[in-house]
């Protein structure tokens, strides 16, 4: 059992930057990937970053390569997502989630097990 809770949503401006934190429970953080989501209102949810056990097993979606980073401290079992230059199209609520690690790297919501409860980012133009 994993339990994960996001930090650092909020309010901005477009070409701001936030960085959300996902703190993870128990003693296996390195055992999963781990992936960041979000959901705008009225759309599906929708892929954004993921990482495996290592920080340079990262994959992104394309909307957000180059703006956004996923990273993670495993001593803190803890993931990162920096993400810079924001636009309003990425307003949305912003899940983690841990899932198996496996190859190719999990994109898709029912690649994972656990998900946090979501921190809202908005973005305003």
């Amino acid at each position: 059992q994993v339990q994960l809770v996001e930090s650092g949503g909020g309010l901005v401006q477009a070409g701001d930057s936030l960085r959300l934190s996902c703190a993870a429970s128990g003693r296996t953080f390195t055992s999963y990937a781990m992936g960041w989501f979000r959901q705008a209102p009225g759309k599906e949810r929708e892929f954004v970053a993921t990482i495996g056990e290592r920080d340079n097993l990262t994959t992104y979606a394309d909307s957000v390569k180059g703006r956004f980073t996923i990273s993670r401290d495993n001593a803190k079992n803890t993931v990162y997502l920096q993400m810079n230059s924001l636009k309003p199209e990425d307003t949305a609520v912003y899940y983690c989630a841990a899932g198996r690690l496996r190859s190719p790297p999990p994109v898709r919501p029912r690649d994972y097990d656990y998900w946090g409860q979501g921190t809202q980012v908005t973005v305003s133009s």
